[in-house]
């Protein structure tokens, strides 16, 4: 019962090792030498963040119990033929659009290759988005999550946040560590002032 959504739940676990190692680019190239370290951390990050998609998907879409806000005479809205709860709506096409915003806006600060493939970045960023956080992709990547379970109404996905959440902060701490090797005092300034996924409120 349930068979998908748990083999998504083991495919998303199994995924975040994959993204750790991509993200030791010292280690893998003291390892392995520059050029093959570098070409080992692309494979690992392109098919971690392959992975993780996939199954991110797939945890959507799995059979699983639905639910609904207790909301006093809640009506339905028929897209492309299927029912969706109006607050359900109301609830995640806000979360869904500021997902897609910051996860589109840390591409393009960063680069495609290195959103692609966790590969060392040219520069430290720390201006757009990167100045209102430090990891916006993955901050949108919790809003997308939350919204597209309000939106499918989908239960186990929605009580699975927590534990997304804190595989998220486990993959920012570990890319913290590896950028403080590669940046030094430059990434530890920039960490000091400048928040990790919940924005200052000015």
């Amino acid at each position: 019962m349930h068979l998908w959504f748990w083999v998504c739940i083991l495919g998303i676990s199994a995924s975040v090792p994959l993204h750790l190692k991509s993200v030791e680019h010292v280690g893998l190239q003291r390892r392995y030498g520059k050029d093959r370290g570098v070409k080992i951390g692309k494979i690992f990050g392109m098919l971690s963040g392959t992975l993780e998609s996939i199954f991110l998907v797939g945890l959507w879409v799995s059979p699983q119990p639905s639910f609904r806000l207790p909301v006093f005479l809640d009506l339905t809205v028929s897209l492309s033929s299927l029912p969706f709860s109006i607050t359900h709506l109301a609830i995640s096409l806000p979360l869904i659009v500021a997902g897609a915003w910051f996860g589109i806006e840390g591409v393009k600060t960063t680069g495609m290759k290195v959103a692609e493939t966790h590969c060392r970045p040219d520069k430290l960023q720390t201006t757009g988005v990167y100045s209102i956080l430090r990891h916006p992709q993955y901050l949108g990547w919790i809003l997308a999550h939350i919204g597209v379970s309000f939106l499918l109404s989908v239960l186990y996905s929605m009580l699975f946040t927590p534990i997304l959440t804190s595989l998220i902060y486990v993959i920012c701490r570990k890319e913290e560590d590896e950028l403080i090797l590669e940046y030094g005092k430059e990434y530890e300034d920039y960490r000091k002032r400048t928040p990790m996924l919940i924005p200052k409120l000015h």
